[in-house]
């Protein structure tokens, strides 16, 4: 396992920038794109989960980059909610709406896959020294 010296070399963070321009890329389109509040609100959300990983990162404890992931993980999950009104309003395609819906599920995994690590981190149990 590679060292991970930043937040880029996160491989959450990795994902949740993808999905973050799969949304952009999506929101670009003439309808969508006059859907200011839905536009805005999704746009926001996916670059929220990418940013929130980011930050947490360097939080300073395990346990508050933890926070910090539950954020990114509950935005990931506004995208997923997003996307099915995008689709609902005809902004999008089905198709569309799995390639973005899964990208976001990508990233809750691995943002779950963190936070599993973290917090092993975060309790091991201590040695006692007995004398």
């Amino acid at each position: 396992m590679a060292k991970i010296e930043r937040f880029e070399d996160l491989q959450s963070w990795q994902k949740a920038r993808q999905l973050a321009n799969s949304v952009y890329d999506l929101t670009e389109r003439s309808q969508f794109f006059k859907d200011f509040h839905l536009r805005g609100q999704i746009q926001d959300a996916a670059g929220s989960s990418m940013h929130n990983i980011a930050e947490g990162f360097d939080a300073g404890t395990h346990l508050e980059f933890i926070r910090f992931l539950k954020i990114a993980r509950r935005s990931a999950s506004e995208v997923q909610s997003e996307l099915y009104l995008a689709l609902d309003r005809n902004y999008i395609s089905q198709e569309e709406l799995s390639l973005a819906y899964n990208l976001a599920t990508e990233t809750k995994r691995l943002i779950n896959g963190m936070i599993a690590y973290l917090r092993k981190l975060t309790t091991k149990p201590r040695i006692r020294q007995t004398t």
